[in-house]
């Protein structure tokens, strides 16, 4: 993990040459035409398809204005899902309106970088980002992170230890987990616990009366209202309802906690790469990461502390399960039958 601050100014300039120039383990080089990187000041519009809460892209528009005062930025936002249909539709008709995509699917990423969807770009700023959430060729990057924790209703009986444990005895009819078919959030979650535990995991759990609850908010609403003493939830949506006084506690699970990352990507059809470079530029600087972590997610910059006093992200990463090549392959290529394999487990 590489920072820029600690790097002494021979060394910087080496790195941002090495960056212009080759592919290197954390960033490749910029697609973009040499005329493009000539014309100046970032200028005209950009459209941003994100489904990053709307306060958090209220908090970053004064920003973005401050730094990037002659572009127009434009938001699609929507959740994950929504957005990647809106995408399939126009990539369908030849007519990509988004120049930079901001959402929470790395598998989505993944899957339009090896169909050329996107600009390679490499941000000075991704120097600070360790490298299991970097395409190391610069196609994407990680620029907020989310995760699924447990969490725990206050007063009910002692919690699990672990994601494992819900498949257990001790947990029957007690225990709600999103639904992977509807909530994307939950299908990442889904992928890590085949990856570890086997599909036959989700025949546990609904041998023990797992309550299926759709998303995020609805697997909330029940711990809150007292139908099960236990939920997988995403921290930032945790953080969010203790803050407003919800009767629940945050649980790291034993197994580790499964980091989500929200990656940035200019598609390749921008018609305004100078300014879609510039504002990616900005919501991986300082100014921007903090805006990420006062919306109650992690920044990708080490230097950070984490949402609400909760540790920063070299923490994080210790109380995580690793991403690697192979989970991502997996969410990649089966993750249909991963999809199928739990609405089996659950329609019996």
């Amino acid at each position: 993990m590489s920072r820029l601050s600690l790097l002494p100014r021979a060394g910087l300039v080496s790195v941002l040459v090495l960056l212009a120039s080759c592919r290197i383990e954390s960033a490749a080089p910029s697609d973009a035409p040499a005329s493009a990187a000539r014309e100046g000041t970032p200028s005209g519009d950009v459209w941003v398809y994100s489904s990053m809460y709307q306060h958090v892209i209220d908090a970053l528009d004064p920003l973005l204005k401050e730094k990037l005062p002659n572009v127009q930025v434009h938001w699609y936002q929507a959740g994950s899902e929504k957005v990647a249909s809106r995408l399939e539709a126009e990539r369908a008709a030849g007519a990509v309106r988004a120049d930079i995509l901001a959402t929470s699917d790395p598998f989505l990423y993944e899957r339009l970088a090896r169909e050329g969807a996107f600009l390679r770009y490499a941000s000075p700023n991704v120097l600070r980002v360790p490298r299991s959430l970097l395409d190391l060729d610069a196609r994407y990057a990680a620029m907020r992170l989310s995760t699924m924790v447990l969490v725990h209703r206050t007063g009910a009986p002692p919690p699990p230890a672990s994601f494992a444990d819900l498949g257990g005895e001790g947990w029957k009819g007690r225990a709600a987990v999103g639904d992977p078919l509807t909530s994307g959030t939950a299908f990442t979650w889904a992928v890590f616990i085949q990856a570890k535990y086997g599909e036959a995991f989700f025949e546990h759990l609904r041998a023990k009366g797992a309550i299926v609850a759709g998303g995020n908010a609805a697997v909330l609403q029940k711990v809150e209202s007292g139908e099960v003493d236990v939920g997988v939830l995403l921290l930032e949506n945790a953080l969010a309802a203790k803050a407003r006084g919800s009767p629940i506690d945050i649980l790291w699970p034993e197994d580790g906690a499964v980091v989500i990352p929200g990656p940035v990507a200019i598609f390749s059809t921008t018609h305004n790469a100078v300014a879609a470079q510039a504002l990616v530029d900005v919501l991986l600087s300082p100014e921007g990461q903090r805006i990420i972590v006062q919306g109650d997610m992690h920044a990708v910059d080490p230097r950070l502390e984490g949402p609400r006093g909760q540790p920063g992200l070299e923490t994080l990463m210790t109380r995580s399960q690793p991403w690697t090549p192979e989970l991502v392959e997996l969410g990649l290529t089966r993750g249909g039958n991963i999809k199928e394999t739990f609405s089996k487990a659950f329609s019996r």
